[in-house]
């Protein structure tokens, strides 16, 4: 297994995202990089930035490289270095703009409700955390504070935007460890990416003036965007479904090594992508394809939803930055918590270009009905505090050892399965011979492991040549669990593992 950049100084610092694309040396390279995250805003006036040995390991430079680096922008007055409080943005940064302001509507509550085996012994299915790691002393402590520190408004009728103490953590997080260029008053908080998606093409209530929820919000807005919306090839059906109930048609890109094949986008008016890390079969979008997406919604008067679901967790590749830094006006990030924290965290949020803001808050409804707001505060102490951060560093050396122990259980007991889409995510593809996947999958279920196929993803309309697989989440069990499951899935894959057991 290729050696993880994640092993380096895991305790210390939080994350940075930085691109290190301009001519010159490196050194040379980290400054212009590090000024322009400061004068665009990405980097906000006293963010602590990493060590010089974290950031050295995460970027692939030299130690010196950093201290120089910093130690140049300390010198021209933008980074502030003192004993025992480290190095520091100075207080010299541009202020962000002014909020934007809206009124709004509600979405329905309506969700496809996930399938459940009861008779599986294993749980290898891809989509969830270790539910077992969730963070619950830090999560605790994150929301007595919020509780304690809450103005008396926040408990009365939420705003549709979401709490300006999350909209500003997430802005800053994201720039920070996504390369994301946004705003406070360009996120909208919602419950996940099924309620984002909602927003965007359903206009919360389906877009009728006047009707009322249960919560007594009026529906105000029709759709933000159109169809047709061009998705990749392979992808959650659970999204192509909301879609089609909002009738909004769904154009397959047919995907290859290097991701969607965005050079088939014609007519369409919007673009569904995964690009940090394809799901399912995993890999980054390729450099010149983010590039001409963003052309083509240029060129179109389009927009491209970037659906970022796991964008924290890679291992054996330097981390891809956000598409959406590309162009923050034809770009809408969607992200949650679902997968770094857990899905029983009901918060999302948008990234949205500012002609989108108003129409989303229209959408929405006049008050918060869906996204707690209590927890939107925890979640909020939690990014401020470092302890997110700490979380998502701990749950990524952890990952990382339960992908290598699938690896290595597969190469050991199985040495006839390729193992693809692994150096980033919670999941892995098995692929297999043509026509072997439906006796994988009855194989696995005998063995008493739930996981899917490959073919539960495939878009019913795409014309690429199907591929036979299985994709195993493993992050889903328990680590006592763990070792079972890997021997039941190997048990499933060998000579003799169809038989009962």
């Amino acid at each position: 297994m290729v050696e993880s950049w994640v092993n380096y100084a895991e305790r210390i610092g939080s994350d940075l995202h930085l691109e290190l694309s301009a001519p010159g040396s490196r050194r040379a390279a980290l400054g212009k990089a590090l000024r322009d995250a400061i004068r665009s805003g990405r980097l906000a006036p006293g963010t602590r930035l990493p060590p010089y040995r974290s950031l050295a390991a995460d970027l692939g430079v030299a130690r010196n490289t950093v201290a120089d680096a910093y130690a140049e922008l300390v010198a021209e007055g933008w980074l502030t270095a003192r004993q025992g409080s480290g190095t520091r943005v100075a207080e010299r940064a541009l202020p962000l703009h002014p909020a934007v302001t809206a009124q709004a509507s509600a979405p329905r509550p309506r969700a496809r409700a996930p399938r459940h085996d009861r008779s599986a012994r294993h749980d290898l299915r891809q989509g969830t955390p270790d539910a077992s790691a969730f963070p619950r002393s830090a999560w605790l402590a994150s929301y007595r504070r919020a509780l304690h520190q809450a103005p008396n408004e926040a408990f009365g009728p939420g705003d549709p935007a979401g709490r300006p103490e999350l909209r500003a953590a997430l802005a800053a997080y994201l720039a920070r460890a996504r390369g994301v260029r946004t705003e406070p008053n360009r996120i909208v908080i919602c419950s996940g990416f099924a309620h984002a998606l909602r927003l965007l093409f359903g206009g919360g209530s389906r877009g009728v003036t006047g009707n009322v929820d249960r919560a007594g919000n009026r529906g105000g807005g029709g759709q933000v965007l159109r169809g047709p919306l061009a998705v990749e090839a392979y992808g959650l059906p659970f999204q192509r479904e909301l879609l089609a109930a909002e009738g909004v048609r769904t154009v397959p890109l047919p995907l290859d090594e290097h991701g969607a094949r965005v050079d088939r986008l014609a007519r369409e008016r919007a673009v569904l992508l995964t690009p940090a890390h394809q799901f399912p079969t995993g890999g980054p979008l390729h450099a010149e394809r983010r590039a001409a997406v963003v052309d083509w919604a240029r060129a179109r008067g389009a927009v491209v939803l970037e659906d970022d679901y796991d964008g924290e967790f890679r291992y054996d590749r330097k981390p891809v930055g956000a598409l959406q830094s590309l162009d923050p006006e034809r770009v809408i990030l969607i992200g949650s918590v679902s997968k770094s924290l857990s899905p029983a965290v009901r918060l999302g949020w948008m990234v949205l270009p500012e002609r989108y803001v108003g129409d989303v808050l229209a959408a929405k409804g006049d008050r918060e009905a869906w996204a707690s707001v209590l927890d939107q505060l925890a979640l909020a102490d939690l990014i401020v505090s470092g302890s997110y951060d700490r979380h998502v560093r701990r749950m990524r050396q952890h990952y990382r050892s339960r992908r290598d122990r699938l690896v290595a259980a597969l190469a050991e007991r199985a040495p006839h399965i390729e193992v693809s889409g692994v150096a980033a995510g919670l999941h892995a593809v098995l692929r297999l011979p043509p026509g072997t996947e439906p006796s994988a999958v009855e194989a696995a279920v005998r063995q008493g492991v739930a996981l899917d196929g490959l073919a539960e993803f495939r878009h019913p309309e795409t014309d690429m040549p199907s591929d036979d697989g299985l994709v195993v989440g493993y992050a889903t069990p328990p680590e006592h669990a763990y070792g079972a499951a890997l021997e039941a899935l190997c048990g499933a894959l060998t000579p003799g593992g169809t038989r009962e057991s």
